[in-house]
């Protein structure tokens, strides 16, 4: 027996005895209230009834310094014998107490017994220790009166066979009962054992298919035959955005709705979900039925994987591609058309030149000059955009190349109505950068917040660390970008005004020359979000950047 359950069997046997010595007094009290109901104070004040309440009251203290004892010393195998003992000595005193042979208390013996059967370390061997203890008790105090050693409060007097014929017969009850109680006590030890044994590999087992379904990468989630769902893995919860037991008991349509419409044996379907924080995720989804050990559908098995990274990089793919394509584009667009349109800008200056012209004609004339004049810029524009670009990387703070950029944009006439926010961390963002191409990119996103908020709004600049990577994110109050437009923002000629809409689409071009990473997106708040990352300190894939730029 552990010594943790020696204990809580000791605790048990407190709380009996306290219930027995109350039932025994009660008994005692009321068999005298039945028997001499005009003598019960005169026999409370006699020998008899004085030496009964005493006993009671000394066993009360006995209990009351057990349950002490208990939490003083941790030798509870000790601690089960001294109140097993004394317990029969008390059982005995209250035995004589009442009238010895004519006492109607001897059941407790075997109660005694079996409680010993319980609370001894060895059952069987406490069982038979106990009973043969209480035969020999119960026998001496009864030939002890018989021969009027002590004092005798019994009312008969039986002859010596009738008496040895008593004890006796004690002691095969007392044996009998301490064979029958161990026995039984030994068979649900074996069990409580066997039971244990069980547990733990069941615990085991468990905790082995909890540990596997955690570490699978795909996300997990079971449902039973009425959609509740059963269980989620720690993969889907972070995939889903909820703790792994938020959505346990829930109806599925309520939680993942997106998963309720799906038809049941879909292998591989590809969906477009919101978690609670309110990101965008694209799953694959792949659902089959749960079966039990006898081949019934016992629920539903949801397995799926986040494809919102590889989407990204699928589109970040194309996006280069047409990037590419269209840069090759426009300088062959551009080429072709320089020179005809410096003819034409040519000839409408020769024109203008021959003979006075009336003023619908000077008119004309400089409505085709001043649009050539912005078509060259345009394509001046095309032109610096398809053309490599070469950097100078050197060590630059991230902070100071901010403060430059924003200190420009509040002297700017059309910045009058922006309120400034600036939400800096206190570490120094130091990187290797081109700066001149930093301020760049900055520039050009501030500048398209402001476009975006022609009456007015607020611009908001922050800056964080993680993984070794500054995080920049420019969030204005504008009218935001939708879908649509938030997969195509970063191509060429994606305007928000009257420009040439190459403004994004170099700062792409440019943070990826510096191994960084931008992207758009818009909060649930409202506005734009546009997130610069870049990698801090001299790495060796920035180096190897700004080495290739120099060749």
């Amino acid at each position: 027996m552990e010594a943790l359950d020696q204990r809580q069997w000791l605790l048990w046997l407190i709380r009996v005895r306290i219930v027995i010595i109350t039932f025994l007094l009660g008994i005692e009290l009321a068999v005298v209230q039945l028997t001499l109901p005009q003598t019960s104070l005169a026999w409370l004040g006699s020998a008899q009834g004085f030496w009964f309440v005493s006993a009671v009251v000394i066993w009360y203290a006995l209990t009351l310094f057990f349950a002490l004892l208990l939490k003083l010393s941790a030798d509870y195998t000790m601690q089960s014998y001294v109140q097993i003992i004394c317990d029969i000595c008390m059982i005995t005193a209250v035995i004589h107490i009442t009238g010895g042979v004519d006492s109607y208390f001897f059941f407790l013996y075997p109660v005694v017994v079996i409680l010993a059967s319980i609370s001894l370390p060895q059952a069987r061997g406490g069982a038979y220790l106990v009973a043969s203890l209480s035969f020999i008790l119960s026998g001496a105090v009864l030939e002890l009166a018989y021969y009027e050693k002590i004092s005798s409060f019994s009312l008969t007097r039986p002859d010596l066979q009738s008496l040895q014929i008593r004890v006796f017969t004690n002691l095969g009850f007392f044996l009998g009962v301490g064979y029958l109680a161990s026995s039984l006590v030994v068979n649900l030890r074996r069990t409580g054992t066997r039971l244990q044994a069980a547990s733990g590999e069941l615990e085991n087992l468990q905790a082995f298919n909890q540990n596997v379904i955690d570490s699978m990468g795909g996300g997990l989630v079971t449902t039973n035959l009425e959609g509740r769902v059963l269980l989620v893995n720690r993969a889907g919860a972070v995939i889903l955005g909820f703790s792994p037991s938020a959505p346990v008991g829930r109806h599925l349509a309520e939680v993942l709705p997106e998963f309720s419409r799906v038809p049941i044996q879909s292998t591989g379907q590809e969906m477009r979900m919101a978690t609670p924080g309110g990101r965008e995720k694209y799953l694959r989804v792949t659902i089959s039925q749960l079966t039990g050990p006898d081949g019934g559908h016992q629920g539903t098995v949801y397995f799926f994987q986040d494809l919102t990274e590889l989407k990204r990089l699928e589109g970040e793919v194309r996006l280069q591609d047409r990037m590419a394509a269209l840069g090759r584009m426009a300088a062959a667009i551009a080429h072709e058309i320089r020179n005809p349109l410096a003819s034409i800008a040519g000839s409408v200056q020769v024109f203008s030149s021959v003979g006075p012209l009336n003023d619908e004609q000077r008119q004309l004339a400089g409505i085709v000059a001043d649009e050539s004049r912005r078509l060259d810029r345009i394509i001046s524009d095309f032109l610096n955009y398809s053309r490599e670009r070469r950097y100078e990387f050197r060590p630059a703070n991230l902070h100071d190349l901010l403060e430059e950029t924003l200190a420009l944009l509040a002297h700017h006439p059309n910045a009058r109505r922006i309120r400034l926010e600036r939400a800096f961390c206190r570490k120094a963002l130091v990187a290797l950068v081109d700066p001149d191409s930093i301020k760049q990119v900055f520039w050009n996103i501030c500048d398209n917040a402001m476009k975006a908020m022609p009456n007015g709004g607020r611009l908001r600049v922050e800056t964080d660390t993680a993984n070794g990577r500054a995080i920049i994110r420019f969030q204005d109050s504008g009218p935001g970008l939708g879908p649509g437009r938030l997969d195509k923002i970063f191509e060429p000629f994606q305007s928000f005004s009257n420009g040439t809409g190459l403004g994004l689409a170099i700062v792409y071009e440019i943070i990826a020359a510096h191994q960084g990473a931008v992207r758009a997106e818009s909060p649930p708040q409202g506005g734009s979000l546009f997130r610069i990352e870049l990698p801090l300190g001299i790495g060796e894939a920035v180096l190897a950047a700004a080495e290739g730029s120099r060749k």
